[in-house]
């Protein structure tokens, strides 16, 4: 990767709406320096300008995540591969019928860059017959993960894919596991909000460290 020729202004710089920045690029090093800093892009628009963001609070969910048994169930139904289908996995995330959409084509093309240079990881729900009907992507960097989105097609898939992906977090010694925004469905699994100078000073600890995925 070439070295990257952007500066970002702080992420305690944003906006209310939590917006730092519009413009650059979206070339690996330029993702991985924001991610690196707390920032992350999303498009304001489908294929148009990218912002990068820091909310502000921050929702993190914990490695050692709450598993319902009623959950705990529902996951025998299921089993998982990992970076065996990104692109199919990102594209279901991608769904322009699904409500409040943002990935587009230009996303789907970079964090599929990242992927094949193995940043970018994705966990796969399969049901008995190997049908692929859920998943979870997101950007691992040093002791830091960063989810990105989740889908299911059969009920349980998106949260039994996010159970097996802390699973493999926590065996490799991940220990920051950002969800960007606080949302219902990520309450019900034990997310908590983190100030921004709070997980700013957290990721500094986590990326201070070699990869471990």
């Amino acid at each position: 990767m070439r070295s990257n020729s952007w500066v970002f202004p702080p992420a305690d710089s944003a906006d209310e709406h939590g917006i730092v920045g519009i413009g650059a690029d979206l070339e690996p090093d330029t993702i991985l320096s924001a991610y690196a800093q707390g920032l992350f892009p999303m498009p304001l628009d489908p294929d148009g300008p990218i912002a990068w963001w820091s909310p502000d609070p921050r929702a993190v969910l914990p490695i050692d995540m709450h598993v319902s048994r009623s959950l705990k169930k529902s996951m025998r139904r299921f089993h998982f591969t990992m970076n065996t289908a990104f692109v199919e996995v990102m594209t279901a995330c991608a769904n322009p019928e699904r409500e409040h959409g943002w990935i587009d084509s230009q996303i789907l093309r970079a964090y599929t860059r990242l992927h094949e240079l193995g940043w970018a990881h994705s966990v796969e729900t399969r049901n008995a017959d190997g049908e692929l009907v859920g998943g979870v992507y997101g950007i691992g960097l040093g002791r830091m993960f960063a989810g990105e989105s989740m889908f299911h097609t059969e009920t349980d898939a998106s949260k039994a894919a996010l159970v097996h992906l802390t699973n493999v977090l926590d065996a490799a010694g991940v220990v920051l596991f950002d969800v960007q925004w606080m949302t219902p469905h990520l309450s019900t699994l034990g997310a908590i909000d983190l100030s921004r100078s709070e997980y700013l000073r957290r990721l500094e600890e986590a990326v201070n460290n070699d990869p471990v995925l």
